[in-house]
């Protein structure tokens, strides 16, 4: 019972059951429990026990529904489909009370192992779910895949479809097309002819290449140093994707405070002696909300393309997975390159140039499956990545590697034989293809692609 604003007694009554991650070895049991009962003694799928090798993995997580007294009503288990965890998850084991069945524990269960499995940065999670119970996971929005047979009995194999790459994509770059509209109408706007869309922009009638990149305000004011650092690292990342070798940087810099401005320009600094290149000048103006934008000049007289691969092209990850997340950007803002000599970023920054592949791109914020659509979207193509080929950190899943800002990390796409020069520190392996097909799909070990990115990203079109 409570009170509302207008001081009238209303009355309220418990939800009949939570769900929660299971507590300990009684709740464990009391599901497994529930399991011999419907699967073994009820359904006769299993004789004697249905317990399996999920059971042993100690990354296995049962989710549990309790009541209000305590009673386990019903449970359901997640667990990684691959020895080393690639994002692909599947949920089993689904079990409810017989008198629970009609107090919506089922759906509640199912809803629940979702969102923990997006939670985690799970990109694939599958279920195989007896016949009878497909129309409850299609009202829910499993999407079928297929037919099976599991102990005599008809099971259908389904999908839920996560859409953490795409929602992405959608947030940083999907609105380019449209917004860019009158700058692409004039005469050699957002560059010539062959290098629309990509990291830098050739100046014409030089082998100058600028690049410009800024940083969000919200980061500039939660922090200010490794703001600095960023600008500088966007913008040389920039120029070391069109094999560029920087010659300077100019900054925009704007602060609130003498004191944060002080703080952006400490990191920018740090970044530019790190990098050995200098900055030659710019603007710095106090007492104005935060702002900073920085502008990267290189040259080189063979600029490499984004767009200037085909279908059939493979693709190659370097990256530098050493490292960890910056504090307070966990999931979002990897950090290795702030551990670096300048020898090291030397080296990488060197690669593309060294490499001379058919076309590279800088991953960006839209992270490695969006930048990889960039660059597909550049050359007219579409592009698979082969999930269990991507170089990750240990401590990264593969969702949070494959949508994060990853610090040293280039996409490059060239012919099957073609060799790869030294990457200094980073790591560089194949993981996919161009094809023929727009968008970007994953490719798992089992050989199931699921769409990542359903179709172009930018919208720009072919360079």
């Amino acid at each position: 019972m409570y009170t509302d604003l207008a001081g009238t007694a209303v009355a309220t009554s418990q939800a009949p059951f939570l769900i929660h991650e299971c507590g300990g070895a009684t709740e464990l049991d009391a599901y497994r429990r529930l399991r011999r009962d419907i699967f073994v003694t009820e359904q006769g799928l299993f004789t004697g026990s249905d317990h399996d090798d999920v059971d042993d993995d100690p990354r296995t997580v049962v989710l549990i529904a309790r009541s209000a007294d305590g009673i386990v009503l019903g449970g359901v288990r997640l667990a990684p489909c691959t020895a080393r965890d690639l994002g692909w998850w599947a949920g089993s084991r689904l079990v409810v009370s017989s008198d629970a069945r009609a107090s919506g524990v089922g759906p509640a269960l199912v809803r629940a192992a979702c969102a923990h499995a997006e939670s985690h940065g799970v990109l694939r999670f599958d279920a195989t779910v007896q016949r009878q119970h497909e129309k409850l996971f299609t009202r829910l929005g499993w999407v079928r895949r297929g037919d099976l047979d599991i102990h005599g009995a008809p099971h259908v194999a389904m999908n839920w479809p996560i859409d953490r790459i795409e929602r992405l994509v959608s947030a940083t770059k999907a609105m380019l097309a449209g917004v860019l509209a009158p700058l692409k109408a004039q005469s050699l706007g957002l560059g010539a002819r062959g290098f629309r869309g990509d990291d830098g922009v050739p100046v014409p009638g030089s082998d100058v290449i600028a690049a410009c990149d800024a940083i969000i305000p919200s980061m500039v004011d939660r922090d200010p140093e490794w703001a600095g650092w960023c600008a500088a690292l966007a913008n040389l990342n920039d120029l070391s994707a069109m094999g560029a070798r920087a010659v300077g940087m100019l900054d925009s810099v704007g602060a609130p405070t003498q004191s944060r401005l002080t703080r952006i320009i400490r990191g920018l600094a740090d970044a530019s002696q790190a990098w050995r290149v200098p900055v030659l000048g710019g603007h710095t103006q106090v007492g104005v909300p935060s702002s900073l934008s920085v502008t990267a000049l290189g040259s080189t007289p063979s600029p490499v393309r984004a767009g200037g691969a085909a279908a059939g092209d493979v693709l190659t990850l370097t990256a530098d997975i050493e490292g960890g997340w910056r504090r307070g950007y966990q999931g979002q803002q990897w950090d290795s390159t702030s551990r670096r000599t300048s020898e090291e970023l030397d080296e990488m920054a060197s690669f593309v140039a060294r490499t001379a592949p058919k076309a590279a791109k800088d991953v960006s914020m839209a992270g490695l499956a969006g930048t990889t659509g960039m660059l597909a979207e550049a050359c007219g193509t579409g592009a698979v990545l082969d999930v269990a080929s991507i170089p990750t950190p240990t401590t990264a899943s593969v969702g949070e590697w494959v949508t994060c800002f990853p610090g040293f990390a280039m996409i490059t796409a060239d012919r099957p034989d073609a060799s790869l020069a030294s990457s200094g520190p980073a790591v560089s392996a194949r993981c996919g293809e161009l094809t023929d097909t727009p968008g970007v799909a994953l490719r798992w070990p089992d050989g199931i692609t699921t769409r990542a990115v359903a179709s172009t990203v930018t919208g720009l079109g072919e360079a």
